[in-house]
């Protein structure tokens, strides 16, 4: 999979033997572009706001401690569904309090880029994303 910020291609897996059903559910909905933001309670991530929408998963290796790279998805529960993309330390979260996340996808190579994309999204704003095969 690719992973696509603004400019910036980021190789990636599927986490299809913790996660095989978020990784199905996201799959189907591929190509899938957004925009990323910087979090306001999580520390040093990235996430796409997704309200509604449901992608009919329960919780999989669920974690509220992604290590730089690792995406999560959050199915609808006490916050609104969304994508998490950590570049540094993160403590998931949100106004209700720590969230769990399905770990899904993990970038696997050039962290450090991630991390100025990261830090730019605080400073800059919005960027878009695409996540392709």
């Amino acid at each position: 999979m690719k992973i696509i910020i603004a400019d910036e291609s980021f190789d990636a897996i599927f986490e299809t033997d913790k996660s095989p059903a978020t990784c199905a559910a996201f799959a189907d909905v591929m190509p899938f572009e957004s925009q990323i933001v910087h979090v306001r309670w999580s520390g040093e991530g990235v996430w796409i706001p997704l309200g509604d929408m449901d992608f009919a998963v329960g919780y999989e290796d669920a974690t509220a401690y992604p290590a730089p790279g690792q995406v999560l998805l959050y199915p609808k529960g006490k916050s609104e569904t969304e994508i998490l993309i950590a570049y540094g330390s993160v403590h998931f979260a949100s106004r209700a309090g720590t969230l769990a996340g399905n770990h899904f996808a993990s970038i696997t190579e050039n962290l450090q880029r991630l991390r100025e994309i990261g830090v730019s999204t605080l400073w800059h704003g919005a960027k878009p994303i695409r996540f392709e095969n």
